[in-house]
């Protein structure tokens, strides 16, 4: 196009999402700029721009919230427009102004549209306005505690609680009874207020059974606007979207023009430019509200893409150049299905709590129309102070049912070590039952996951981790030693030498010893007397396949060497597990404790400590808040007692594990 508005695009975000704005963003052209913080001096997306401007410590708030920082770094470099990504800022109607005062392109929507858009409170009373049915809740600018709760009481329970910025489920409560309102005010208050600097709430009435349908809108400065039909994002967990589908299994066409004319009612009352959703819960009589409207390019927009044929960052960009669509909602046609998972750093044996930890592995999986959005490589530090997705999986079929199962071959096929992950409850929902059939609502996990427990740590793994344990130092040793025969392997002229082993995956452990039995074949003896033999069948570089006790298991593995060798990343069939082998390691702080200390649950910062030594506690007491990832974990009194020292302060980082509160026992 003849003189364009800007040709160096600033990404200002992290992760996976600046790694695919950069793709396109280069693919068309563009030169462009990366800023990172202090955390992320090796990410990826640092190496994909052409520029990269430091601007700030780890923390959000004081470097991808630094408005004036990133503002500086686009100055700095000559980028003549800002591409927000999701989340950080890219709601914040303060910074749309600013970056726009200062002469550079916003490649999103107007601040003003953001303001109301990007508010539910605002939203809502606009909706309400303009006719679009919303559920019945509380918007108003009384903010007091106690106004919200009367209002709570007014709509009935069980209601949410809501951050009125920002999305992706922080700041976000489910209150069933009255009694909790109070608690879940703070916590959403906190939530907010840390995760987009504003902690103003609205309340709505809980529709426990209805699906999350959004609608992808797409407008010019031209006055179009269309849809690009919609997605159901029912899947969800603690509110953050788990799994997200396109199109919704439920709908029909009089349904789709009707979801999507209310989509561009919406966006058009506003005079919206640029990629935005409209979000809707749809109850089991096609009835729908709305919810909010997100200003931003969505996580799960890549199964729009996969059923448009369209790059919805390609055309944000030429939207902000001011260009007119290149087509008009009689052209939109959607093909197939398309499934995407998130993958989380979490743990989801203790409760899917933030995980932290350093990329030991990674591997994406490959496969006939399967795409992986991420921000990974080896050594990628996955760090307390961002959200926990670390990847995006998405696979596209002809049908729903050919999507769900190259999904799921995908995930089998995805590595990650080095920190835990949700990749095996996601192929345990892919393969539900209910899933399986669409018939999904927003309490899909809740109702059919309940009985979901991760793979546990099993005999058979444990005899697999011995032998593979050996085979790492005995492969260590020999490279130093003169080569030998395979017929001496294991072989030894006195009686065969016991090895023991004490493995942990953290929740499940196995005493065992391991004899050598023959050139690849051992014997695993376990402290309750129960016996199995092991053959190695084959060990190549991280894969092996053992045979145990009869049964063949194919296995991925690390083993992190230093400390011993004490720590391993196995994948196998069953799930992924880090196995260590205590025997390796001088203690294990988790097993020195008792019921009287209260221990970080995960990697994050204290957001306040409320005891002090001396203090009478009860059980179930909230002793203070401990933040990851953007989310707030409540730390528990266990027992009935006094404290008897705390070992941090609020704001201070706080390791997993570490022991925070001790309380004596008041018996």
């Amino acid at each position: 196009m003849k003189d364009p508005r800007f040709s160096k695009v600033l990404i200002a975000n992290r992760g996976e999402i600046a790694c695919r704005i950069i793709r396109t963003a280069k693919a068309m052209g563009y030169k462009t700029v990366a800023v990172y913080s202090e955390a992320d001096i090796s990410a990826l997306h640092r190496s994909m721009a052409d520029e990269t401007v430091p601007i700030g410590p780890a923390p959000a708030a004081q470097s991808y919230l630094d408005q004036e920082a990133i503002i500086e770094a686009a100055k700095k470099t000559g980028a003549q427009a800002i591409h927000p990504g999701y989340g950080f800022l890219s709601e914040n109607a303060e910074f749309a102004k600013k970056v726009r005062d200062a002469g550079i392109v916003f490649i999103g929507p107007s601040h003003a549209a953001i303001s109301i858009m990007g508010d539910k409170a605002r939203s809502k009373r606009a909706m309400i306005k303009a006719g679009v049915a919303c559920i019945p809740g509380y918007q108003g600018t009384d903010q007091t505690d106690a106004q919200l709760q009367k209002a709570a009481n007014e709509i009935g329970f069980p209601v949410m609680i809501k951050a009125a910025a920002g999305g992706g489920g922080r700041g976000m409560r489910l209150v069933e009874r009255a009694e909790d309102v109070n608690d879940a005010i703070t916590l959403a208050r906190n939530e907010a207020k840390n995760a987009f600097g504003a902690s103003d709430l609205i309340l709505e009435r809980a529709l426990l059974k209805a699906r999350h349908v959004e609608i992808q809108i797409l407008g010019d400065s031209h006055g179009n606007i269309v849809h690009l039909g919609e997605r159901d994002c029912s899947v969800q967990r603690r509110h953050q979207k788990v799994i997200e589908e396109a199109p919704c299994p439920a709908m029909t066409p009089t349904l789709r023009d009707a979801m999507g004319a209310a989509a561009i009612q919406a966006a058009q009352s506003v005079a919206y430019e640029g990629a935005g959703t409209v979000e809707f819960l749809l109850d089991t009589d096609d009835n729908f509200y709305f919810l909010e409207m997100n200003t931003r390019l969505q996580v799960e927009h890549p199964v729009t893409e996969c059923v448009t044929g369209l790059d919805l960052v390609a055309l944000q960009l030429q939207v902000a150049q001011g260009e007119t669509l290149p087509f008009k909602q009689s052209d939109i046609d959607l093909t197939g299905h398309a499934i995407e998972a998130r993958l989380y750093a979490e743990d989801p044996a203790n409760d899917f709590l933030p995980a932290t930890g350093i990329v030991k592995k990674w591997r994406e999986p490959n496969g006939t129309a399967v795409r992986t959005d991420h921000g990974l490589t080896t050594q990628t530090t996955i760090s307390p102070h961002y959200d926990a997705m670390v990847a995006k999986i998405i696979a596209h079929g002809a049908t729903r049912d050919e999507a769900r199962l190259r999904l799921i071959d995908a995930l089998k096929n995805t590595n990650l070590t080095g920190v835990k992950t949700n990749r095996s409850f996601l192929l345990a929902a892919l393969n539900n039952e209910t899933f399986a059939s669409g018939d999904l609502d927003t309490s899909f996990i809740s109702s059919h996951m309940t009985d979901w427990e991760e793979a546990s740590f099993s005999k058979h793994l444990a005899c697999a981790s011995a032998v593979l344990f050996t085979l790492a130092h005995r492969e260590k040793f020999r490279v130093e030693a003169a080569p030998m025969p395979a017929s001496l392997l294991n072989w030894t002229s006195a009686t065969p030498i016991s090895v023991p082993f004490l493995l942990s995956d953290g929740a499940t452990r196995h005493r065992l010893s391991l004899t050598p039995e023959g050139p690849h074949q051992w014997r695993a003896s376990f402290e309750d007397n129960d016996h199995h033999t092991i053959s190695a069948q084959s060990v190549s570089g991280n894969n092996s396949v053992l045979q145990i006790s009869g049964m063949r298991h194919e296995l991925e593995h690390d083993i992190i060497f230093g400390a011993n060798m004490h720590t391993m990343h196995i994948k196998s069939e069953d799930g992924d597990f880090e196995i260590q082998n205590l025997y390796s390691q001088i203690k294990n702080q988790l097993e020195q404790t008792g019921a009287g200390s209260v221990l970080a649950p995960m990697h994050g910062v204290l957001v306040s400590l409320d005891v002090e030594a001396g203090q009478t506690v009860q059980r179930g007491d909230t002793l203070g808040i401990l933040e990851a990832m953007k989310m707030q974990h409540s730390l528990v009194a266990q027992i009935d007692g006094t404290v008897a020292k705390t070992s941090f302060q609020a704001g201070e980082q706080v390791p997993a594990g570490a022991c925070i509160v001790e309380i004596t026992s008041g018996e």
